[in-house]
């Protein structure tokens, strides 16, 4: 048995019951009554009348308990490892006590300071080198673009 549902309220309508609107875009309507014919006519929104099955739905009406109830899924907590550190690496920070950590973090940071300490001392010993080079007349740079191989600049002779 076929049945059709109605466009306004979203009734059941069965077979010899309501009532089919054709509009003049060929588009059909089906009515169970008059009365939601009426409305849908006077362009009510199904949604804002309280007896429609779409009122209903948006609602939350007349829904059981069992099909209300969704189970949520948890969400599993998985480590993965990082670039740069394995996940025995990060596992092993983790359970390591804070008094290691703190030793450990200060250890990297004195020897930082003693790399950049030895790296400026390298860098002012270097420039010392070139001044003293250049003081006894060696190679002078004048420029960047010198130190590159540019040609210099030819003097004028004529003022």
């Amino acid at each position: 048995m076929r049945t059709y549902d109605d466009t306004f309220s979203g009734t059941k309508i069965y077979p010899g019951k309501g009532k089919i609107y054709v509009r003049g875009d060929s588009k059909i309507f089906r009515f169970q009554k008059g009365k939601s014919e009426s409305l849908f006519l006077q362009r009510k929104n199904p949604r804002r009348i309280a007896w429609t099955v779409l009122f209903r739905r948006q609602h939350k009406k007349g829904i059981s308990e069992e099909v209300a109830k969704k189970r949520s899924r948890r969400t599993v907590k998985s480590q993965r490892a990082i670039v740069g550190a394995s996940l025995d690496v990060i596992k092993e920070r983790r359970t390591q006590r804070p008094e290691a950590r703190e030793a450990a973090r200060k250890a990297a940071i004195a020897s930082g300071k003693e790399k950049k300490s030895a790296a400026e001392s390298a860098k002012k010993a270097n420039k010392a080198k070139t001044a003293a080079n250049a003081a006894k007349g060696g190679s002078r740079i004048t420029s960047k673009q010198g130190s590159k191989g540019a040609q210099a600049k030819v003097a004028a002779n004529t003022r």
